[in-house]
């Protein structure tokens, strides 16, 4: 727009001069009109000056209204084009949406109905942006104190949703409230931290009936195996490292072919894949899965990859539970493993239960932290939720979701753990076996300050293995990272900013679990 803000706005019409009342009352509402006669004129005119709109009338002698929009969009692709016509034709309306119009309104037209097209197309950015200043300005208060009295593990789940809902909504205005709102995640999480200390104990097998929430190791027996009992087809989705404001930037991408079911669940501590993902896939809390099934558990110090055996605990879990399901079980790293799932397709729609791993945003935040430009690309929550978008989008993983639409196929998306933005190390020092993970440390020799973590000294209570007779489980809450003091201020240059995960968050515990199914 011109340096004095006022929108620049182009009308070509055969019949101009009738348009008079129209275009003064637009003038009145801050536009500057310029007109056109034809379809020549008009395209003279965007070669001599700038417009931030350009309305056509379809039927205008000469060059029509349909071949002026091609010419346009051949010159500016960007601007905006309204559409007026007369006929209510269903091919004149194909042809002006093939060439991209922003909006197509039918004659007679009121002043009012233009204005309100103007406002969308020009300036939605700034009336969607005020009006989240305004909505959380006034939620403010709210959010502080659910923030102050959250108790139960659903007061956490709503504070969450409403926090994440915030701040996306905020993320595009160029106030400083998402600092405000910063503030208030970063105070939840201290909380969060606090009551999760108090209450993780009381979750673990044994406790009573309506106590624990949804939990890592109940997601296929409570979600999962009654859909498949109904007699339902399952594809059971999970995206490492995926968090609930990640899930909302690519519902619009599924809303048109599947009706959407959202919940949060509670992944179980660690919040890393060996503990969470084979939580999961076993059904089982990890102490459990290595007692039951040595083989298939994998010590920290082992140099053995932590997720290699995942197909056989699912095959354990529905054993276990005494069902004759037909699955199988895919792991996608990249493009050339997702381009062979599509070819292979067919050979799933016979199973009752599809289990399908992607490991792109697991990638993503591990290259994050030892590549510079991704570092640079993904340097926000905002970018790190553009980045998953775009590749939701543009690789083979939305043409597999289309593909399980058309199969009438139920889907359960959801993930392991998610993951946060560190940027306050915590000092920790332990031996040569301690694991490397930033979020949470187990080894027999460790030194911390206790008042800054989590700390779990008998891991069997909470479900966890002990490597050691003394082991010790440590979790860093907030945005906390733990840092040697070897070698310190390069180690924490080196992380600070990176999203790490393992330890206790609302990004990283309270995770979506999303039931999809076709329209």
């Amino acid at each position: 727009m011109p340096a004095n803000n006022t929108p620049q706005i182009l009308w070509a019409d055969d019949e101009i001069d009738l348009l008079k009342p129209h275009i003064m009352f637009l003038r009145s509402r801050g536009y500057e009109v310029t007109t056109a006669a034809d379809g020549h004129d008009a395209l003279d005119l965007i070669e001599r000056q700038n417009f931030d709109l350009i309305i056509l009338d379809e039927n205008m002698p000469g060059l029509s209204g349909l071949e002026t929009l091609s010419r346009v969009k051949e010159r500016l692709p960007h601007v905006p084009v309204i559409m007026i016509t007369k006929s209510e034709e269903e091919n004149i309306m194909n042809q002006a949406i093939g060439n991209k119009i922003a909006d197509y309104l039918i004659k007679p037209v009121n002043p009012n109905q233009i204005l309100l097209s103007l406002k969308r197309l020009l300036h939605s950015g700034s009336l969607v942006a005020e009006q989240a200043t305004r909505d959380y300005r006034r939620e403010f208060i709210q959010l502080a104190d659910m923030i102050n009295t959250a108790s139960t593990i659903d007061d956490w789940y709503s504070l969450y949703s409403k926090l994440v809902h915030r701040e996306m909504e905020l993320a595009d205005t160029d106030t400083n409230l998402d600092e405000m709102l910063l503030q208030q995640k970063t105070e939840a999480n201290s909380e969060f931290f606090k009551w999760v200390r108090r209450n993780y104990e009381h979750w673990m097998p044994g406790a009573p009936d309506g106590t624990v929430p949804l939990m890592s190791p109940r997601i296929f027996p409570d979600r999962v195996f009654p859909m498949l009992d109904r007699g339902e087809k399952v594809f059971f989705i999970l995206i490492d490292n995926f968090r609930l404001d990640q899930w909302r930037t690519i519902r619009p991408l599924l809303t048109d072919q599947f009706n959407v079911e959202e919940e949060i669940y509670t992944a179980i501590l660690p919040t890393a894949t060996q503990y969470a993902r084979n939580a999961i896939f076993s059904g089982l809390m990890p102490l459990q899965i290595s007692k039951m099934f040595p083989q298939l558990w994998v010590d920290e110090d082992s140099e053995e990859g932590k997720n290699l055996n995942e197909a056989p605990l699912i095959a354990t879990q529905i054993e276990r539970y005494r069902k004759k399901y037909r699955f199988s079980y895919h792991k996608i790293n990249d493009s050339v493993a997702g381009e062979r799932l599509l070819r292979d397709f067919n050979s799933l729609r016979d199973n009752d239960l599809n289990v399908i791993v992607l490991n792109f945003i697991d990638m993503l935040s591990h290259a994050r932290t030892e590549s510079k430009m991704i570092r640079e690309l993904a340097s926000t929550n905002a970018a790190y939720r553009s980045l998953t978008e775009s590749w939701f989008r543009h690789s083979s993983t939305l043409e597999l979701f289309r593909r399980i639409a058309d199969t009438g196929a139920r889907i359960v998306l959801t993930t392991d753990h998610g993951t946060i933005r560190v940027d306050n190390p915590v000092k920790v020092v332990g031996d040569k076996n301690t694991n490397t993970n930033l979020r949470y440390k187990v080894g027999k020799n460790l030194s911390y300050n206790s008042r800054q973590v989590y700390e779990i000294k008998r891991p069997e209570a909470f479900g966890l293995p002990s490597p050691n007779v003394s082991s010790t489980y440590i979790f860093a809450g907030g945005s906390d990272f733990f840092a040697y003091p070897n070698n310190y201020n390069h180690y924490v240059q080196y992380y600070d900013g990176t999203f790490q995960h393992g330890g206790i968050s609302m990004e990283e515990m309270l995770v979506p679990l999303i039931t999809l199914s076709a329209k």
